[in-house]
């Protein structure tokens, strides 16, 4: 199986090493596009935390990061028959003498010539993985994310620094209908997930579950938590007093995990079962979220503040 368009085999580094390199988040870049003229010609920008705080102008260039850069978050550029539009749900924010992750949830509004009106609920992510460029239609979003990285190791737990503000209503927003506020709230989430997987002769990947640590944000932090520590645990955990149903095998059709497969096509990672505890896994998800559910429906104002990200091993 490949990320990115590179074959497993050539990671060079320990993916743990790799992802903890850019957790401070002090380093970032920007990427300046321009959109079109038609939705207002307006220049926007697309931060990424690696860098020197350089801002370049890439208009209809994909994302390129640097060798080995494992994160991806979806401030992403979208060229929609022909026309060029950008969206930033993640941002660099100061912290002390240094800066954090700003993760929000909000609405995007999309004016075409003063006549034709969108309203999108843009969910914040960050995540290990990959997010191809330019998105070209709005179909199966959550499929365009290819989530996780090889990785053979094991892992004892995720830590970091939060503030939170949560539990705003649900607004659903497909930018094809107006805006509808469902009644109920949404929370951010963090997810360390570590899977075995393997592909089967059909090009279909499969995965048992060897690791889960799953937590949301369901009460406010005006101050900073610093440490906040999430331990993964092993195995079939559905019988843990502190299992959730949201922690369980993710095999939902509009959320499920994505992969490249050896052929070069984005598949479903189906999810089959619970590996025993003390399986061995080659595939390693983390992942920031400002909302909990599907494509076009998160808590509008819920915003999530990341700092000092790393992993630890066992």
């Amino acid at each position: 199986m490949y990320i990115s368009g590179i074959p497993v085999s050539a990671q060079p580094r320990d993916a743990v090493d790799l992802i903890n390199e850019y957790g401070d988040f002090d380093r970032w870049c920007a990427r300046e596009v321009k959109e079109s003229g038609i939705i207002g010609g307006k220049r926007k920008f697309l931060y990424e935390f690696y860098g020197n705080y350089e801002t370049s102008v890439c208009d209809r260039e994909p994302f390129v990061g640097p060798e080995w850069y494992l994160w991806r978050t979806n401030n992403v550029l979208a060229v929609v028959a022909g026309v060029v539009k950008t969206s930033t749900t993640v941002f660099p924010e100061p912290r002390d003498s240094g800066y954090c992750a700003r993760i929000e949830t909000h609405v995007e509004k999309v004016s075409a010539l003063g006549i034709v009106n969108m309203e999108v609920t843009c969910q914040g992510a960050m995540l290990v993985g990959a997010l191809e460029e330019p998105i070209k239609d709005t179909k199966s979003p959550m499929a365009k994310v290819i989530y996780g990285v090889p990785y053979n190791g094991r892992i004892k737990s995720l830590t970091f620094d939060y503030k939170a503000d949560v539990g705003h209503e649900t607004v659903r927003g497909t930018g094809f209908s107006p805006l509808k506020n469902m009644g109920y709230p949404d929370y951010p989430s963090v997810t360390v997930i570590l899977q075995k997987r393997w592909e089967e002769p059909d090009g279909s990947v499969k995965a048992l579950r060897v690791g889960t640590a799953i937590h949301r944000f369901t009460e406010n932090s005006s101050e900073w938590v610093n440490g906040f520590e999430m331990k993964v645990g092993y195995g079939d955990i559905t019988g843990e007093e502190y299992f959730e149903d949201y922690m369980g095998l993710n095999n939902d059709e509009e959320t499920a995990y994505h992969c490249i497969n050896s052929r070069g096509k984005n598949v479903v990672v189906e999810e089959t079962g619970w590996a025993s505890p003390d399986e061995q896994p080659n595939y390693l998800i983390v992942m920031f979220l400002s909302s909990s559910g599907k494509a076009f429906y998160g808590g509008v104002g819920n915003t999530l503040w990341i700092d000092n990200v790393r992993l630890e091993r066992e």
